[in-house]
């Protein structure tokens, strides 16, 4: 690989949009390929960075040598450009969540891992300080109990709307609030989940629920509980995480962490700013070593083998247990 790293797009929409703008910042990093459905959006975006439009991912594989491949698509979207693009060599980048079914996902790992590649998911709130110093206070300490809410509006896309092709909030957006769940409590083992639509049944063409409840059973016998809803249509909501161990509840925030009853400079001081997903992908391609990702795609696939089991336990009203990846 040359010094000059290339990257093509899956996608061009706002998220891609935005991780475009992190990687033009970086020194010798070239945006070369742009792919979307949207033959406007795709000539528009690429223009930007000089890069050639395509509207067939598997045509823009074929004919832009590439280092690294970004998918930003909906869940429902992921059809084979990853395999394609780690079996010529590319490293690949997925935003969440990574696929609609397990199998799917099995089928890209595997193609991964096969390939030797590097591989990268934007569960990019574990970079954050704030998340690393909950990580490290919680990793000697009994965990008791993970709660978390998500109640807030609801996103415009019509695909959002749709179960098929989001697999509704808990899957699609409350993912972060997962993975962190994960990432800072241990694994899940087992999801009993509730779904209702209560007040958004009036809006054109949504079938998603729009209040989503589970209960999670960790590796170890800690205890988690979600909720999450996209009722609140005119604005605020509510986000909190938090911890209970010991005789302590550690609330993590994105700009810093409470800690009750009592205080610890080591978790609760003011965060130190950290740098972008998109900037430590780009450093483990240049080293070819995996230390500076903070979520690999099995990683990634193993939240999202959290929430499609929420997703079959509402479904079936009865306990799932989560498949290990």
């Amino acid at each position: 690989m040359s010094d000059q790293i290339k990257v093509a797009f899956v996608g061009a929409g706002g998220m891609a949009q935005s991780h475009m703008g992190n990687l033009a910042a970086i020194e010798d990093v070239s945006i070369v390929g742009i792919c979307d459905v949207s033959q406007e959006r795709a000539t528009e975006v690429a223009e930007k960075y000089s890069a050639a439009a395509y509207t067939e991912y598997r045509r823009m594989l074929d004919e832009v040598e590439i280092d690294a491949l970004y998918v930003v698509v909906p869940p429902f979207a992921h059809e084979d450009a990853e395999v394609l693009a780690v079996r010529n060599g590319s490293h690949l980048f997925v935003e969440k969540p990574v696929v609609m079914n397990m199998d799917k996902g099995y089928e890209i790992a595997e193609a991964i891992d096969k390939a030797g590649v590097l591989s990268c998911v934007g569960y990019q709130l574990r970079l954050l300080d704030s998340v690393q110093r909950a990580r490290r206070y919680l990793a000697n300490r009994t965990l008791g109990m993970v709660t978390s809410h998500r109640w807030g509006g609801l996103p415009g896309a019509p695909w959002w709307r749709v179960m098929e092709q989001s697999g509704g909030q808990m899957h699609e957006q409350t993912t972060h609030q997962i993975d962190l769940m994960r990432y800072l409590g241990g694994e899940i083992v087992e999801v009993y989940a509730r779904y209702s639509l209560r007040a958004l049944g009036g809006v054109e063409n949504l079938d998603i629920p729009d209040c989503q409840a589970a209960v999670f059973t960790y590796i170890d016998g800690a205890i988690g509980l979600v909720a999450t809803s996209p009722m609140m249509r005119q604005g605020g909501g509510v986000s909190d995480l938090k911890f209970l161990v010991d005789d302590h509840i550690l609330e993590w925030r994105v700009n810093g962490n409470t800690l009750m009853p009592d205080d610890d400079e080591e978790v609760t001081a003011e965060p130190q700013q950290t740098g972008t997903i998109d900037a430590a992908f780009i450093e483990a391609i240049r080293s070819g070593d995996s230390g500076p990702i903070p979520c690999s795609y099995r990683a990634g696939l193993q939240t999202s083998a959290v929430t499609l089991a929420a997703n079959e336990s509402a479904r079936g009203g009865r306990p799932v247990a989560v498949p290990r990846v």
